[in-house]
């Protein structure tokens, strides 16, 4: 099973690009999209069924929203955390595909230390609180997703120059870390220990050539997923393209023998 997460910063900029990528380049199994900034009712959902992919999506209008698309449908598909006040934004959605559940995660963007620097802490307890549900050492586990948190120093291009900005920050990177404590690991990082794997890059000053970028989106396995991890890497395909205009993120793909 090849899964992608990828933060599309709106599906209906992005369609065309996401269709030749799926296309002629990568024509992955599941794919986990964040920021899709559309309601459900707004989807692309046949664009996705030609190609042979089902969805479930948990969206709302011009802001966050999240979608699983899956060559293998669903056996359960789970929006939100089942918590009216974390559900107003719509940021979470499960989906259990050939026995893996595959949790996509939009975590908020955050500021410096106002009211969206604490929702955004508070976020990460809320979600390992719902992962904690599940048994990480014997069921197959994927979250997956945009958690704008760049662990440690080789997760961005200017450590010295970042630190203390968002997505960088002491207290950030500290409930990132209480997260991981579930017992998630974060395969990219254990199969490629002296790789940057930056995954986002700012439009400006053509950052992503220059690869002045961040890690920030993930894909977090239990143990049992991790041990099936064939591959994994960001497919710099979609972000390097000059049109159709890309997303500032590139995907990142996992193989797994599933």
């Amino acid at each position: 099973m090849k899964i992608a997460t990828f933060n599309v910063n709106s599906i209906n900029a992005r369609l065309e690009l996401i269709k030749r990528w799926l296309v002629e380049k990568n024509p992955v199994d599941v794919l986990a999209m964040q920021e899709i900034k559309c309601e459900e009712s707004k989807f692309p959902f046949e664009d996705f069924k030609k190609l042979g992919y089902e969805c479930a999506v948990f969206g709302q209008k011009g802001y966050n929203g999240v979608a699983i698309c899956s060559k293998f449908g669903f056996e359960e598909v789970q929006k939100g955390f089942g918590d009216p006040f974390w559900d107003e934004q719509k940021r979470v959605i499960r989906g259990r595909i050939k026995g893996v559940e595959v949790i996509n995660v939009y975590a908020p963007h955050g500021d410096l230390d106002g009211e969206k620097h604490i929702y955004k802490l508070q976020f990460f307890k809320k979600l390992k609180e719902y992962v904690s549900k599940f048994d990480l050492k014997r069921q197959m586990v994927a979250v997956v997703g945009d958690m704008n948190v760049a662990r440690d120093d080789i997760d961005v291009w200017a450590p010295e120059l970042l630190r203390g900005t968002i997505g960088f920050m002491d207290d950030e990177r500290e409930a990132f870390e209480d997260f991981l404590s579930t017992g998630l690991h974060d395969t990219f990082r254990e199969c490629h220990p002296d790789i940057p794997g930056f995954t986002w890059w700012d439009y400006m000053s053509a950052a992503v050539f220059r690869d002045e970028g961040m890690r920030i989106d993930y894909i977090l396995t239990s143990t049992p997923l991790k041990e099936r991890c064939i591959d994994i890497y960001v497919d710099m395909w979609t972000r390097k393209r000059r049109k159709p205009t890309p997303s500032d993120h590139a995907p990142v793909v996992g193989e797994f023998d599933v």
